[in-house]
C-alpha cells in the first residue's frame, strides 16, 4: 500500500512523525507491506516553491493508495494569487472527497457524558456555504459594495445522493438506523433537496431506520441524549460544527479521527487544527491523525479485500484506547504527563503481535 504524508504547518510535522512510527509498528506487525512517501505543502511550500499546494502533491495524489493530510495554518496563508491555497479544501474539491466520515466515542475518564456517545458524522464536504469549494470560476462569496457581504450556500442532489450513500453503508456495518439533520424549516429549497435525496436513498435500504432531525433540536439532543444517534447525515456546515461538538463531547478533538472518501480516493486528516502556540515544542497529542489513519487502513483494507490492512486499522484503534484507559499514559492537554513521541511509544508498545 503506498501513503502520501503531507505533515502541514505547526504541529503537523510532529504529529505526523509520531502517526508514521505507529504505522511503521503496525506494518511489522502485520506484514502490511506499506510504502510512505512525504511531501512539502503549507508555509514550507510556500517558502520553497512558491504555493501552499504544488502541483507535483496533487498529481502524486492520483497515483498512491491512500493520503494522510496534516494541520494547516491556511488563516496565515496569502491570496490565492499568491499562492495560498488551503490544501484540505483544494482536496476535497479536486478530487470530489464530498463524504467527511468523523466519529465520536466516549472514552472512560475522558468524556463529559460518561459512556453514553457512540456515533459517526457523515459530512458532505465538496458544496454548502464553503466558499473555496462551491464554485467552478471565482469565490462564493463576494461583496457588491463595502457594506454588504453575500455567501452564497450551494446544494446539488448529486453530493446529496452520495453523501446519503455512505452514511447508509456505514449504518448497515452499526445500529441499521441513519438521523438526517436539517433546517429545511428555513431553508426549503437547499436542505429540502437534500432531504429529497437522504429519502430516496433510504428506499434501497429497508433495513436501515431513517430519522430527520432540525439543527438545532440535534445540536442540543447531541449533549441530552447521544445515545439516540447512530450515523448522522448532514450538509457541509452543520456537519463541520455538530462534529466538534460531539468531539468535544466525547472527550476532545485531539481524540476524534476523520477521513474523507471520494472515488477510490481516502483521506486522513486531524479533525483539530495546527495550533502553532504549541509548535515545536513536543507536547501535541497525535490522537486524532493516528486514529485517522487507521480509519484510512481499514477503509482500504476493506475495498480491496485485503484483511490485513483492516486488522492493522482496528488494532491501532483498540491499542489507542488501551493506552487511553491509563491516565498516566495521557499527553498533557488530556492531563497526562507524556509528549508526542512519548505517547506513540507507549501506543506502539501496546500493539500486539498477530
Amino acid at each position: 500500500m503506498k501513503l502520501l504524508a503531507l505533515p502541514g504547518d505547526g504541529i503537523g510535522p510532529e504529529i505526523m512523525a509520531a502517526t508514521l512510527a505507529v504505522l511503521q509498528a503496525a506494518d511489522a506487525a502485520h506484514g502490511l507491506g506499506l510504502e510512505v512517501e512525504t511531501m512539502e505543502i503549507g508555509l514550507a511550500a510556500l517558502e520553497n516553491q512558491g504555493t501552499t499546494l504544488p502541483d507535483a502533491v496533487l498529481e502524486r495524489i492520483s497515483q498512491v493508495d491512500g493520503v494522510i493530510l496534516g494541520p494547516v495554518s491556511h488563516y496565515d496563508y496569502p491570496t490565492r494569487a499568491s499562492g495560498g491555497i488551503n490544501p484540505s479544501g483544494e482536496l476535497r474539491a479536486r478530487f470530489r472527497l464530498g463524504a467527511n466520515i468523523r466519529p465520536a466515542r466516549s472514552r472512560p475518564g475522558l468524556s463529559l457524558l460518561g459512556d453514553r456517545m457512540d456515533l459517526v458524522i457523515v459530512r458532505e464536504a465538496t458544496e454548502g456555504f464553503y466558499a473555496d469549494r462551491s464554485m467552478h470560476a471565482g469565490a462564493g462569496e463576494f461583496m457588491p459594495d463595502p457594506d454588504m457581504a453575500l455567501s452564497v450556500r450551494k446544494i446539488t442532489a448529486a453530493a446529496s445522493r452520495r453523501v446519503a450513500e455512505v452514511a447508509f453503508d456505514l449504518a448497515r456495518e452499526r445500529r441499521r438506523k441513519v438521523t438526517a439533520v436539517h433546517k429545511a424549516n428555513v431553508l426549503k429549497l437547499g436542505d429540502g433537496l437534500f432531504l429529497r435525496e437522504v429519502r430516496e436513498v433510504a428506499r434501497g435500504y429497508p433495513d436501515v431506520a431513517l430519522d430527520e432531525v432540525i439543527v438545532d433540536a440535534a445540536a442540543a439532543l447531541l449533549i441530552r441524549r447521544p445515545e439516540q444517534f447512530d450515523v448522522i447525515v448532514t450538509t457541509n456546515m452543520f456537519g463541520d460544527i455538530l462534529s466538534d461538538e460531539a468531539s468535544e463531547l466525547s472527550g476532545g478533538l485531539g481524540l476524534g479521527g476523520s477521513i474523507s472518501l471520494g472515488e477510490g480516493i481516502c483521506v486522513a486528516q486531524a479533525q483539530h487544527g495546527s495550533a502553532p502556540d504549541i509548535q515545536g515544542q513536543g507536547i501535541a497529542n497525535p490522537v486524532s491523525l493516528i486514529l485517522s489513519a487507521a480509519m484510512l487502513l481499514d477503509w482500504r483494507g476493506r475495498r480491496c479485500g485485503n484483511a490485513r490492512l483492516a486488522a492493522a486499522g482496528m488494532a491501532i484503534s483498540a491499542a489507542t484506547d488501551r493506552v487511553l484507559a491509563n491516565s498516566a499514559a495521557r499527553t498533557r492537554d488530556l492531563g497526562g504527563p507524556l509528549g508526542t513521541m512519548a505517547f506513540a511509544d507507549r501506543l506502539i508498545a501496546a500493539i500486539p503481535p498477530v
